[in-house]
């Protein structure tokens, strides 16, 4: 059964930091590239980041420049995003979701998401 797990999610301060993980089982990552979204209450879902290493190309939103890291762990089939010195904007449910490439249009799995609050 092809599944995309997240897990990490949870309640932190701003100034904070939580990493994400991403576990694919079912499929192997090799041959898809992961791209972490996010979508707040009211906002339309938008890309965080995108890891491809068959291109050796890692792509970010511009306002998590700096303090958001993709890595992969291929052993574990797991993709990370570890988010630091995270702001109140930065709340959301954030997904993973894989694809062909970080320019294909369409995924093709879905994770079920974990919800980002930041607060104090």
């Amino acid at each position: 059964q092809v599944q995309l797990v997240e897990s990490g999610g949870g309640l932190v301060q701003p100034g904070g930091s939580l990493r994400l993980s991403c576990a694919a089982s079912g499929f192997t990552l090799d041959y898809y590239t992961i791209t972490w979204l996010r979508q707040a209450p009211g906002k339309e879902r938008e890309g965080v980041s995108c890891f491809s290493s068959s291109a050796g190309s890692i792509y970010y939103l511009d306002s998590v420049k700096g303090r958001f890291t993709i890595s992969r762990d291929n052993a574990k089939n797991t993709v990370y995003l570890q988010m630091n010195s995270l702001k109140p904007e930065d709340t959301a449910v954030y997904y993973c979701a894989a694809r062909r490439s970080c320019v294909a249009r369409g995924y093709d799995y879905w994770g079920q998401g974990t919800q980002v609050t930041v607060s104090s």
